[in-house]
């Protein structure tokens, strides 16, 4: 929940209320290390790398958000995950890649996006990072491919989502 509040104060530029989610992941991370339980304290710790990346993106430094996205990554892929626990929030390659499409770099958030795809498979927004990151990129086949992975992962669905309808868009006009 912390993790979540802060990551949504950053990508909307509160500052003050990621800052204090922050300090909050941060002294959760170390009662966790206090008490001794590593695997959890392991993923408070991968969810304050990431929460730093995103403050430090909204703070205007690019090269300190990505160096810090990319170690929560590193960190992400290390950790063995735990049988009886569910999936990470957002997983770390996935945030990387909606970094990297924020700053223009739509093949390198192609990279992160699959990635992802093969850890945590069939995620709504995984599937359109991968496909507007293949768009942007102007490999059509691949944009293709998600955005058709993304519209029926969804075939259930009872609201509108505008991924959902930038999807129907980009496959009608194929």
């Amino acid at each position: 929940m912390v993790f979540a509040r802060g990551l949504g104060a950053a990508r909307t530029g509160d500052l003050v209320a990621a800052h204090q989610n922050l300090e909050r992941l941060t002294a959760l991370h170390e009662t966790m290390v206090a008490n001794n339980q590593a695997y959890w304290a392991e993923q408070a710790r991968i969810q304050r790398e990431g929460l730093a990346a995103w403050i430090a993106l909204a703070e205007g430094d690019a090269e300190e958000a990505l160096t810090l996205m990319r170690q929560a990554a590193a960190l992400e892929d290390a950790t063995e995950k735990h049988p009886v626990t569910p999936g990470p929030i957002v997983p770390a390659h996935e945030l990387l890649g909606e970094m990297l499409l924020e700053l223009g770099q739509p093949q390198a958030a192609l990279e992160e996006f699959e990635i992802s795809q093969r850890i945590e498979p069939n995620r709504f927004r995984g599937l359109y990072g991968a496909a507007r990151a293949a768009e942007l990129s102007g490999d059509a086949e691949k944009a293709r491919s998600y955005y058709e992975q993304l519209v029926a992962l969804s075939a259930q669905a009872d609201s509108e989502r505008p991924e959902l309808a930038a999807a129907q868009t980009f496959l009608a006009q194929q």
